[in-house]
């Protein structure tokens, strides 16, 4: 096995206010793992964890203390089994803080999928990929190309 394997094991977001953070994200449904700290907080995921930790602690963190660290130059996604569950689960971000950036709908390449920005600017896609099949836990992989 090699030692640079195509993985993300750990995903984290730099937030402004680590409590209003976790409060959106409890909101929308989320549990925290009984591993968090005052100063960081984890949640379990499909084999990878979200963590969420202060941005300027983050940006002090990577060596690089004045940096300014934005937000929405990428995207974090979760594909749903079908468009109402897409529906909800959008709804449900909604319902707890979210900005709407795009309400879900039928887009160019044949999916259905809509956005929205977290309470410190983290932009998330909740779609539908008909192309894509999910596990029955939720987990993606992607299917074989076809000949």
């Amino acid at each position: 096995m090699s030692a640079c394997r195509q993985r993300v094991t750990l995903i984290t977001l730099g937030v402004d206010d680590l409590d209003r953070a976790r409060e959106f994200y409890r909101k929308w449904g989320w549990q925290p793992h009984p591993q968090s700290q005052d100063s960081v907080v984890f949640y379990q995921m499909n084999g990878a964890v979200l963590g969420l930790f202060g941005r300027a602690e983050l940006a002090k963190d990577q060596g690089r203390p004045d940096a300014v660290l934005g937000t929405g130059a990428m995207t974090l996604a979760q594909n749903c089994p079908d468009n109402a569950q897409t529906d909800a689960v959008f709804q449900a971000a909604i319902d707890a803080g979210a900005k709407c950036l795009k309400r879900p709908e039928s887009v160019f390449w044949g999916g259905y999928s809509g956005y929205f920005a977290d309470p410190d600017g983290h932009v998330w896609e909740i779609a539908t990929n008909p192309f894509w099949p999910l596990d029955d836990d939720g987990g993606l992989t992607l299917p074989e190309a076809s000949d």
